[in-house]
């Protein structure tokens, strides 16, 4: 589930491998399923690894370039060789976090197909399980122009199958989840909240 402004809405995602290249660096693009990172020199990928494992522990305010270089060891014009800024190793990062939740959902989806509170699980657990890649991806403008083409509509598409294709329907649907999910991420429910039976209600009451 993404916002849904991706080749099936209205702001398709635009982009070519050699935008993200030119961004980049010449080491800077991954294949079109992105998370792969199959575009990227093993040095690279060991950064953007280091750089996944650095937010994770600690989360996105501590995901600096400086911190990165002190993870790895070496000095942080280092990393410049690989990456031109903190924002490309972001880049790669929210490709991986695209990347994964697609697949997730793809899962859900074959294993019970057309089925929203399967999908609505699957979105949850993997936000949860990741939520500090999660906030990174989706609490700020999504860098559409960098991402590989057609991540974002993968990312989508299965909420959208399940959607009849109705375009609307899904980003409520994503917006509800993200809603849900963000919240629980930030610890805003009460400790006695139901929230199994709020994601019930809520996605019976946009697929009655």
């Amino acid at each position: 589930m993404t916002d849904g402004q991706g080749n099936q809405g209205a702001d398709g995602p635009g982009t070519q491998v050699g935008d993200r290249q030119e961004a980049h660096g010449a080491q800077g693009a991954q294949g079109a399923q992105g998370g792969e990172l199959g575009g990227l020199s093993p040095r690279a990928r060991s950064i953007v690894a280091a750089a996944r494992a650095l937010l994770e522990e600690s989360g996105p305010a501590a995901l600096t370039m400086r911190a990165l270089a002190d993870h790895l060891g070496i000095k942080a014009p280092s990393l410049y060789k690989h990456f031109p800024d903190k924002s490309a190793v972001e880049v790669e990062l929210i490709a991986q976090m695209l990347s994964e939740s697609a697949a997730a959902l793809e899962e859900a989806e074959a294993q019970a197909p057309g089925s929203i509170p399967a999908l609505a699980e699957a979105y949850r657990a993997y936000a949860l399980e990741h939520s500090h890649l999660y906030c990174l991806a989706t609490e700020r403008p999504l860098p559409r122009t960098f991402l590989p083409p057609g991540l974002e509509d993968r990312a989508a598409a299965p909420l959208v199958r399940a959607c009849g294709g109705d375009m609307d329907l899904a980003r409520a649907t994503w917006a509800f989840a993200h809603g849900m999910v963000i919240l629980e991420i930030h610890g805003r429910f009460p400790d006695d909240a139901d929230l199994a039976g709020a994601w019930k209600k809520g996605t019976r009451a946009l697929h009655p």
